[in-house]
């Protein structure tokens, strides 16, 4: 992975960051981690944005991260390449023993870029 990506891991928990080197060695999309560890002011300056629904994020405390699909040296908002990411990253998880939830199967907000632990493994 490159050095941003690398610098976006810092401060991730050790299992997402597992799963996140895994589906990068997998999947069929390059792409680069764009955040992890964020601080209350960056998730309020998002919030405010209507980029998220919550001051809550897993975001805070290092338990997800947000990846962007590159074509070529391109960052990709396409949907279907966050379904084939998706796929990647929940195979590594599965692979690697570690839950992990794709905020593009959530109902209410679908969220392709973003990939967590679920609170309920790791409150």
């Amino acid at each position: 992975m490159d050095a941003r990506s690398e610098k976006s891991l810092q401060g991730v928990h050790p299992d997402l960051v597992a799963v996140v080197r895994r589906a990068h060695a997998v999947s069929p999309v390059n792409f680069i981690v764009t955040e992890g560890l964020r601080t209350p002011e960056r998730q309020r300056e998002l919030f405010n944005a209507g980029a998220t629904k919550t001051l809550r994020s897993r975001h805070l405390t290092g338990h997800a991260v947000d990846l962007a699909a590159k074509v070529g040296n391109e960052v990709r908002w396409d949907w279907p390449l966050y379904e084939q990411l998706a796929l990647a990253m929940k195979a590594a998880a599965e692979e690697l023993g570690v839950p992990v939830e794709w905020g593009g199967d959530w109902p209410n907000f679908r969220d392709g870029p973003h990939f967590q632990l679920p609170w309920k493994d790791y409150p």
